[in-house]
């Protein structure tokens, strides 16, 4: 008796969840200029005149503010990128990233 083949897989069940976003937090020190942190905000982080101003604002009253929430990978390069900016024009600017939660 001749075997039969099937073309029939067994499937496996993947389970697929969304990508873990981080947050980019922003702190205050008393040498980074406010222009510099509204300049930062709008190029590496996109942000509106109005939204980095806010921003600037909230960070030099609470010493430190969100920036943005964004993978890790996007996350670590804006922050990477904000850093050396800041290095370059003498700035000690800082800049983290967190596990969203």
């Amino acid at each position: 008796m001749a075997k039969e083949q099937s073309n029939i897989r067994e499937r496996q069940r993947i389970d697929l969840r969304e990508p873990r976003r981080y947050t980019v937090t922003i702190y205050n020190d008393d040498f980074t200029t406010m222009e510099f942190v509204v300049m930062i905000l709008k190029q590496i982080f996109f942000k509106s005149e109005a939204e980095a101003e806010a921003l600037m604002l909230q960070v030099h009253h609470s010493d430190k503010a969100v920036v943005g929430i964004y993978s890790y990978d996007v996350a670590t390069s804006k922050v990477r990128k904000a850093t050396n900016m800041a290095r370059e024009a003498g700035f000690p600017l800082r800049l983290t990233v967190e596990p969203e939660e």
